[in-house]
């Protein structure tokens, strides 16, 4: 199933399947409490230039997240790529999914087999981009076929490590207030573990299929209390005419039984409404 090798030896870390729908689940989860939907940029496999004396130069980023930025260019159009000089606001988290031939690249120093120091007038590599240029605070990488998932914060300006717990692998992102962790589920029909969202209790954020799913089940629910309570008041009313037609029943046969005795005291000559005591 793996991709056969590529005519050019250059071109590492070919598309998949899960580098398009794994940021459609980020995307889609994605919820801010601090931010509008109208402040918030996300993207993916999009060019993001960063130097602006080398303007050619650009990393593509399997995902990435900026705030406190319009979320269409200059509130008028959709992006085609992503110029921090221009945009003045750098990207708050990047992700990455890591690929074979992609390790020296995305991982940098904690990569198995580093990359060579960059020679002079060459393009840095993506760790030291978002490292030290745009000095990206939160930065993830995560491989799909061993599930691991390794967070780097930015601290004194590298990146350190941060320990992840391998049974519970959940990161709390505190500029966004938004944990990220591996969730095991079906996605686009595919059941597997995915990156997603989740608030300060752990709790999953909902994609759109999954609210939508949620409104018409609440929407379903609501209709059947409404039936079930208009059955109960319908029952009471019943049960109200029951007891009601009871009562007139056992005053109709109290009746009958003091006609009946009244007629039998006056066959023996009594009349029953002077009674002796």
């Amino acid at each position: 199933m793996h991709d056969l090798p590529s005519d050019d030896p250059l071109e590492p870390g070919l598309p998949d399947e899960f580098h398009g729908i794994q940021p459609q689940l980020l995307a889609e989860t994605l919820s801010l409490q601090d931010y509008a939907a109208s402040e918030i940029f996300c993207a993916f496999d999009l060019n993001l230039y960063y130097d602006p004396n080398n303007m050619g130069w650009y990393k593509r980023p399997d995902w990435f997240l900026v705030v406190g930025v319009p979320r269409l260019y200059r509130g008028k159009t959709t992006r085609s790529s992503y110029v921090t000089w221009d945009e003045q606001v750098n990207p708050v988290m990047a992700i990455e999914f890591l690929s074979p031939g992609t390790e020296a690249e995305d991982l940098g120093p904690f990569a198995p087999k580093p990359l060579p120091p960059t020679q002079p007038g060459k393009p840095p590599s993506k760790f030291a981009v978002y490292e030290q240029i745009l000095q990206i605070p939160n930065y993830l990488v995560f491989n799909e076929t061993d599930r691991r998932l390794r967070y780097f914060r930015l601290v004194d300006g590298r990146y350190a490590e941060q320990a992840i717990a391998p049974q519970n692998p959940l990161i709390w992102i505190p500029e966004i207030k938004l944990g990220l962790g591996l969730w095991t589920g079906i996605f686009r029909g595919i059941p597997q573990e995915w990156l997603r969202w989740c608030d300060a209790q752990g709790n999953w954020l909902l994609t759109e299929a999954e609210i939508e799913r949620l409104a018409k089940e609440r929407e379903r629910l609501a209709k059947e209390q409404e039936r079930l309570a208009k059955e109960q008041a319908e029952l009471r009313e019943q049960q109200e005419r029951q007891a009601k037609e009871q009562e007139r029943q056992a005053k109709e046969q109290e009746q009958q039984a003091r006609a009946r005795l009244e007629a039998y005291l006056r066959s023996q000559g009594i009349d029953p409404n002077n009674l002796p005591e």
